[in-house]
């Protein structure tokens, strides 16, 4: 049976990964992706949080109700839309900047863009 410590473990090196590769990496666009990879390893860690913890603690008040069961037990999930919404958000902005950025220099390598100027 896959329990939190199987989702924990994912998100853990998906989250390893990026970090990894968004650290190494010289190009934008590849940087932007593993930043992404951070991203939904932070999703699945809350969304498993919410589904392997809420009932636990919903297990010890049963005297709460059913609207508030329900909302407690949409937490994660609403946490995860709102940070894919963020990112997506980050991301259209983020590709905006490296293509002005490439117009101008005509790389996209982060090693030739520590100056400012041109």
């Amino acid at each position: 049976m896959v329990g939190l410590q199987h989702f924990l473990t994912l998100g853990a090196v998906i989250f390893a990964i990026g970090f990894f590769g968004a650290v190494t990496k010289r190009n934008l666009v590849v940087v932007l992706m593993c930043i992404e990879l951070m991203f939904n390893a932070v999703n699945i860690v809350v969304v498993a949080m919410s589904r392997y913890l809420v009932p636990l603690a919903m297990q010890r008040a049963p005297d709460s109700t059913d609207a508030a069961v329900a909302q407690t037990l949409l937490t994660g999930q609403v946490f995860a839309v709102f940070v894919i919404t963020v990112a997506a958000a980050e991301v259209a902005l983020a590709l905006g900047i490296v293509i002005a950025i490439y117009r101008t220099r005509r790389t996209a390598d982060t090693n030739e863009l520590k100056l400012m100027s041109r």
